[in-house]
């Protein structure tokens, strides 16, 4: 029975009865709507089951929140999320095997008192174009070895004495050789109780774990689930932090690219959906056996009221570049004295020197929370840059500012890493909203929804319904 939208679908419909849907005349097998890392994912896994998928998005590109804008020869991404090459669902997902991923110097590099500290867990792969394959091989490596802790030998590290770092060095190993599993099943207390709880000194916990977790879950506030920190911590320390080459958008556009042709509609507002139909605003109605919701949350909601809006973390990048790159390693700085808006700030261009044309450097710096006002953003930004880079800023060129005041999906506690993919029969909603708020969960959500539809159509079921707890990092 088709279900419109309005009334029918006003309850919470992730408490909704199953339906049966009619089969009438299709179009195609699956409608997804939303052209996002998780939409192309989902496109990716139904089409190599066999099943036909047509991919509508609302904008002219693809990539959603995963875009990266082109300026005078720079790539400049626009929300600044951090990847992992422990993420499972970059080997697991199609499409991706060209994918070439930048990392960053292993571990992170601290600011405080004035001098620059390194944290350095150094389980990840130092081959930037072995990235991804180096990440398949820790997936199956029978055992990791433990982290260890370093510091910059003529400086006082942080954080704390050589005692306080062998305690932190003990916690991420023993975090590490943690399955995800067991973290799961930990007490979920927002993650700044929980990391207080550690047994680690104040001055570990304050001048590494807070602006560490800060930068990896976007929540300067700490008040995210604690097992999803956990998780975050464990993607840390048996992985390394990296980016796509050549700036956010490569990933999805990968996925877009390796998909059969005319799969992906740009410019295609959708207005309404059920089960076996899709109305747009340009191309009036199209059937289908199934459609799967790959939008964010809010849009989500706008075309199926009732269903769950979390609350969002704002971030905001700023892009500046400058002659001379104020830091030559592909190093993650974080300001662990929470000195300005900066959270954390990477020379771009020496992680990733596709992001920037000859000649000149790129600087990346991401706040989170709510910025100052924009008038005072870029004068606080600097001020706070010279301090982190130890050099003037007032030269540097600023190139672009990116708020997105609904960038990050909240996480408190209690969090449900796997939140209802599946509505009705026929209808599928998929995103980093109804996992963990990473490029992980929206790939892995993706990668359920499509599980779902192909069991519901009966199609050949080509994926594998793993371990949810092995798989939600």
């Amino acid at each position: 029975m088709t279900s419109p939208p309005g009334k029918a679908l006003s309850r919470n419909l992730e408490e909704e009865h199953v339906l049966e849907p009619a089969r009438p005349a299709q179009d195609v097998d699956v409608v997804i709507v939303g052209a996002g890392a998780a939409g192309l994912a989902a496109a990716q896994h139904l089409t190599r089951a066999g099943l036909t998928a047509t991919v509508l998005e609302a904008t002219r590109h693809v990539g959603g929140r995963m875009s990266t804008e082109k300026v005078d020869g720079f790539r400049l991404d626009r929300a600044g999320r951090l990847l992992s090459t422990a993420y499972p669902e970059l080997r697991r997902t199609p499409g991706l095997d060209s994918l070439t991923l930048r990392p960053f110097s292993p571990g992170v590099l601290l600011h405080s008192g004035g001098r620059h500290h390194r944290a350095s867990t150094p389980l990840a792969p130092r081959s930037a174009r072995g990235a991804l394959n180096a990440a398949r091989a820790l997936a199956s490596a029978p055992r990791l070895p433990r982290p260890r802790l370093q510091a910059d030998a003529s400086r006082s590290g942080v954080p704390g004495d050589p005692f306080d770092q062998t305690r932190l060095a003990t916690a991420l190993a023993r975090l590490a050789d943690t399955p995800p599993a067991r973290l799961l099943a930990r007490p979920d207390l927002p993650a700044g109780q929980s990391s207080a709880a550690l047994g680690l000194p104040p001055r570990t916990v304050e001048g590494f774990l807070r602006p560490l977790l800060a930068a990896l879950l976007c929540d300067p506030d700490l008040r995210t689930s604690s097992r999803c920190a956990d998780l975050a911590l464990h993607s840390f320390v048996t992985g390394r932090l990296c980016l796509p080459e050549g700036g956010a958008d490569a990933l999805p556009e990968l996925l877009a690219a390796s998909l059969p042709p005319g799969t992906v509609r740009t410019g295609v507002r959708v207005d309404a959906v059920s089960t076996t139909r899709v109305t747009t605003r340009e191309h009036g109605e199209l059937g289908c056996r199934a459609v799967l919701l790959a939008t964010g949350a809010r849009a989500a909601a706008e075309l199926l009221p009732g269903l769950h809006v979390p609350a969002f973390h704002p971030v905001t990048v700023v892009h500046h570049t400058t002659d001379e790159p104020p830091l030559t390693e592909p190093a993650l700085l974080l300001d662990a004295d929470r000195s300005g808006p900066v959270a954390h700030t990477a020379v771009i261009s020496e992680v990733d020197a596709t992001r920037a044309p000859a000649g000149r450097a790129l600087v990346s710096s991401t706040v989170l929370g709510t910025p100052p006002a924009p008038g005072r953003l870029d004068a606080a930004v600097r001020a706070q840059l010279a301090r982190l880079y130890g050099t003037s800023t007032a030269r540097w060129e600023l190139l672009a500012v990116h708020h997105d005041p609904e960038a990050v999906p909240a996480m408190p506690p209690p969090h449900d890493l796997h939140r209802p993919v599946r509505l009705l029969a026929g209808l599928y909603v998929c995103g980093d909203h109804r996992d963990t708020s990473t490029v992980q969960g929206a790939l892995h959500s993706a990668r359920r929804a499509a599980h779902a539809v192909l069991m519901d159509l009966g199609a050949r079921p080509a994926l594998r319904e793993e371990s949810r707890e092995a798989e939600a990092a």
